[in-house]
This record gives C-alpha cells, sequence and structure tokens, in this order.
C-alpha cells in the first residue's frame, strides 16, 4: 500500500495562474523597466501619453482618426494573439486550441486584466447565428477621446478583431455597440463575419443602441439585409 508521502511525491503539480499579477510583471525600480515572467519587456502607458496619441490623431486625422485606430489595435493584436498562445501553451503543456472553453476564457480574463485593460467578459449565446460579444468594463482605451456621440474604443475594437480571426481561423470583424464614454455600464462589442456585421454601421449611425443593433443582426437574412417582413424593434437601453 503506497504511503502518504508517495501519493504527494507523485501528484502531478497543477500549474496556478499564469497570468497573476505578482508573478507575470516583474519591475526593476533602479533600471526602470518592467518584463514578464518569461523574460519580455513590457511598456506601461500612462494616461497622459494616451490622451495625446488621441487627440493629436484627431488633429491631424480628424473623421480617418478611428480607422487608423482600428489597424492599429488590429495589427497589435495579431502580436498579442502569438504572445498569448506561446505562453499559455508552454506553461499549461498544451496547444490553446485544445484547453478547455472555460480555462481558456479564465486565461484571457486574468490577461486582460494583468495588462490593465479592465474586466472583459465573453458571451457565446449567439455563437450559433455566428456572433460572439465581448464586453469590456473599466477599459483603460475609453480615456482621452472627446465625446463624439459614437463608440470610441477603435483600438480596442481592432485588437479584439484581429485577435478572435487568428484563433478561430475566419476572417472576423468587431463592431463597437456601446461605449462607456457614452454612458453605458461597459463596452460591448459584436464580432463577425463582415459581411453581416455591416448593416450594424449603419444602426450605430442611426443612433441605435446595443440591444436593437443585436436583434436586428439575429434577424437578418444570410445577405445581410433585414427581411421586409420584420418590424424594426423599439430602442431599448444596454442594462
Amino acid at each position: 500500500m503506497a504511503s502518504v508521502a508517495d501519493l504527494l511525491k507523485n501528484k502531478p503539480q497543477l500549474p496556478g495562474n499564469f497570468f497573476a499579477y505578482d508573478a507575470y510583471v516583474q519591475a526593476d525600480i533602479e533600471l526602470g523597466m518592467m518584463k514578464n515572467r518569461q523574460g519580455a519587456r513590457l511598456l506601461a502607458l500612462p494616461e497622459s501619453l494616451v490622451n495625446v496619441l488621441y487627440s493629436g490623431l484627431e488633429y491631424e486625422l480628424g473623421g480617418a482618426a478611428g480607422f487608423v485606430l482600428f489597424q492599429c489595435g488590429y495589427q497589435w493584436g495579431k502580436t498579442f494573439y502569438r504572445r498569448f498562445v506561446t505562453e499559455v501553451s508552454e506553461y499549461y503543456g498544451q496547444p490553446v486550441a485544445e484547453m478547455p472553453t472555460l480555462e481558456f476564457v479564465q486565461c484571457l480574463q486574468q490577461c486582460w486584466q494583468t495588462c490593465g485593460w479592465g474586466r472583459i467578459e465573453l458571451s457565446f449565446d449567439h455563437h450559433d447565428q455566428g456572433f460572439l460579444v465581448v464586453t469590456v468594463q473599466n477599459s483603460a482605451f475609453t480615456q482621452g477621446r472627446e465625446n463624439n456621440n459614437r463608440p470610441q474604443c477603435e483600438i480596442e475594437s481592432g485588437l479584439l478583431s484581429a485577435f478572435f480571426s487568428q484563433l478561430t481561423g475566419q476572417p472576423l470583424h468587431s463592431v463597437q455597440t456601446a461605449c462607456e464614454s457614452l454612458g453605458a455600464p461597459e463596452n460591448w462589442f459584436v464580432l463577425g463575419l463582415a459581411d453581416r456585421l455591416k448593416p450594424a454601421e449603419a444602426w450605430l449611425e442611426e443612433g441605435q443602441d446595443h440591444a436593437t443593433i443585436m436583434q436586428r443582426l439575429l434577424t437578418q437574412s444570410p445577405s445581410g439585409s433585414v427581411p421586409s417582413s420584420t418590424e424594426s424593434p423599439t430602442t431599448t437601453t444596454v442594462s
């Protein structure tokens, strides 16, 4: 009969939270440098710098600033995905594609929070219809933008678009349908194929909220148009 000592000795050790802040972020105050637990350098962006970047782009590019920020976020998202997959796969000893969904989501949530980007949640309720809904509370990317009555976290939207495109192998687009800067409790993003999300851009211009846009997306035909027999839903407030 095996002893308790043998059982404890042979018991495989379960890895802890890879993105635990105290373990993941390692700072050298004397050198003014931060690294992650694998030695890769980290960059801290003060709010004042983010504000200047936003205002500078809007001054130089006007209405095109949002498009540029989305593209910046998209390129960043591809790099972020590669690093995330490498770190998580090596630490947990299995490819991300083989991880249970709950475990993967928890890793992403922990990573997002440790990076200081806010609290992210994923909703797969409309997966069968081809949509993924992402919410982010206390987003770091909402700060510094002037209120223009439209969701304004394009860089975050681009990051999500690239990350989940790489993850799924599908060219997914992201549309932000609610923003903390406009009084919403959190940022809302809808991800799906670009052709199916295209009408959402026009609905945003009309001032429709997330609930209305989501309902219209779910009732549209595969070609991306809303069936003529479908009445426009009443505008509701996101809760």
